[in-house]
């Protein structure tokens, strides 16, 4: 009933321009149908333990990613072309699907295809050109050839008959690598037809494939990351085509799956409905929350998420294809793809770069596949309003949402000298440290309350902390002076991981931080920063207008009763 009446209100509270802006600030959405389904769902939102306040490792990066199909290109100035456009987009990662046939093409160890073309020399231009433009690789190694499966299914999907084939191919390209691609997806959405082939979907099997991989990539470099396959978001099919990603993710635990991931991947389309839907009983945007209390439920709160697929397609007016993705104008889906980024860089701070699919399709020869509508640019490399929104938004300065933020976040902005320490007692084994009075750490936060977490120790020094300009803002300090708040971390014994409240109870924006060593030869200790946001909740700004929008409608009922004519009535 409270969402029916939530939905009510809202409605009518959207006739008027200034709350229509303000439902966009309280939502993330500017579709008023979207604001509506944002509001009511979360009305009834029910609770998760998403451990919001974990630390977590590989979450500290520029979250700005985006799928590529480089392999495709034929010509050299294509890669360097899009490289460049991506560069310019504010894009920092590329996810690309590093295809085991296209590599080892004819047999075992042979790395020349069918034209006798060295099957290397592509993906060493595209390596080169990544590094031109400072963007990082996740690599996803997948699809075998022909030779390694006994049973030809007219494709590449599915696993080899032999897993010591994919470990030595595996092997071979992280080597080849090592120093320049740091980070290596196992296969793609083994939970559904026909990512798993034509064979029986198994999550212990993939398990195995899993351990393979992992075990190959940390033996050919210790220092790699290694990325989980992305499941399917679906509630499963009858006919076995499909399983349901939360139980086949259960079933990966079960079978020893956490022992073999740095990183879960996780996708995130939002098919029908905004970014703002909050929803949990459907196939949407916010499925990665029951996805992180499952990790959560099994002890991997420390282990993060990257979406390595997200977007919402774009379908022409006149399209009578398929429609099973969802179908949004261009303009939405310009829209909601930095709604979706904002969100959870806000909301989850267990997830870390965000895929955007995809950058551009290599060939315009078949524009009646829905593949062809995601995209941000044609085939011609012209753009699309997404590409332009994306860019506008990933060129921005960065922002900590809510949650724990490691001394390493992307978002902090360090100036003077501190010395990066490794030590496995601090949160997520490291902190930063410094004794001089012209070092300085600052960075933005969107919330009402920030906790440091730091280091207390004999002989340690203060750190004086602004924000936004005054000491007034850090009202949890108990020290102020000269315009500034002070932190001691002196103690009588050494203490990590020492929470301290810093302010608490500030207006829902974004707030500028600066902390300073104040004593000279003095030392202070950066461990990480918790930000929390305690309002406007998405009920609370609508409350005010609740009662008086119910009574309007009443009121606009019982006029129009009372001055319906017989006629009107019949």
């Amino acid at each position: 009933m409270l969402q029916l009446v939530t939905c009510g209100t809202l409605a009518t509270m959207a006739y008027s321009e200034h709350l229509s802006r303000a439902m966009i600030g309280w939502t993330d959405e500017t579709d008023l149908k979207q604001q509506i389904v944002a509001i009511a769902s979360a009305a009834g939102e029910p609770r998760l333990d998403t451990a919001d306040d974990a630390a977590v490792s590989h979450t500290d990066v520029n979250p700005y990613g985006v799928n590529t199909f480089l392999q495709q290109e034929v010509d050299g100035w294509k890669v360097d072309r899009s490289m460049e456009m991506l560069r310019e987009a504010g894009v920092r990662w590329i996810r690309q699907q590093i295809p085991w046939w296209d590599i080892e093409t004819l047999a075992k160890g042979e790395y020349v295809n069918q034209y006798g073309h060295n099957t290397w020399e592509k993906y060493d231009r595209l390596v080169d050109a990544a590094e031109r433009q400072g963007i990082q690789i996740l690599a996803r190694l997948d699809d075998p050839p022909p030779w390694a499966r006994t049973i030809n299914t007219g494709d590449h999907h599915g696993p080899p008959d032999d897993l010591q084939d994919y470990a030595d191919f595996v092997s071979t390209f992280v080597s080849r690598y090592k120093g320049r691609i740091k980070y290596f997806q196992i296969w793609n959405e083994p939970n559904i037809y026909p990512e798993w082939g034509n064979r029986p979907i198994s999550a212990r099997d993939y398990v195995e494939v899993l351990k393979t991989g992992y075990t190959a990539v940390k033996q050919a470099d210790p220092d790699a990351v290694v990325v989980a396959a992305s499941l399917a978001a679906t509630e499963g099919m009858p006919d076995g085509t499909a399983e349901n990603d939360l139980a086949y993710l259960q079933k990966m635990y079960d079978a020893g799956a956490s022992q073999y991931f740095d990183i879960l991947g996780v996708q995130g389309y939002g098919l029908w409905s905004g970014p703002g839907d909050r929803r949990l009983d459907r196939i949407n945007f916010s499925r990665p929350r029951l996805v992180r209390e499952l990790m959560v439920r099994n002890g991997d709160e420390a282990k993060p998420m990257w979406m390595t697929e997200l977007g919402w397609i774009a379908l022409p007016q006149d399209w009578t294809g398929n429609t099973q993705w969802g179908r949004v104008t261009e303009e939405q889906q310009a829209s909601y793809t930095v709604e979706a980024y904002k969100r959870a860089q806000q909301e989850w701070p267990w997830l870390g770069v965000m895929f955007y699919w995809h950058f551009r399709m290599a060939h315009g020869d078949d524009p009646n596949k829905p593949m062809f509508y995601w995209a941000m640019l044609d085939p011609d490399f012209t753009p699309h309003p997404v590409y332009q929104s994306y860019s506008e938004m990933a060129n921005k300065p960065p922002v900590l949402g809510i949650g724990q933020h490691q001394e390493n976040d992307w978002a902090l902005e360090y100036a003077g000298t501190w010395y990066p320490t490794t030590d496995a007692a601090a949160a997520a084994r490291s902190y930063v440290m410094s004794t001089h009075t012209g070092a300085r750490v600052s960075f933005k936060f969107h919330g009402t309350d920030m906790d440091l977490i730091a280091i207390r120790t004999p002989g340690a020094g203060r750190l004086a902390v602004t924000i936004d300009g005054s000491d007034s803002s850090a009202n949890k300090v108990s020290v102020h002076a000269a315009g500034k708040a002070y932190i001691d971390l002196s103690a009588p014994a050494v203490s990590y991981q020492e929470r301290i409240p810093v302010a608490s109870g500030l207006a829902s924006r974004d707030h500028q931080v600066t902390l300073e060593p104040a004593d000279a030869g003095r030392p202070v200790f950066v461990d990480a920063v918790v930000v929390n946001d305690q309002g406007p909740d998405y009920l609370k700004p609508a409350i005010g207008a609740l009662a008086a929008a119910v009574l309007l409608a009443v009121v606009g009922v019982l006029l129009f009763r009372g001055h319906r004519t017989p006629h009107s009535a019949e």
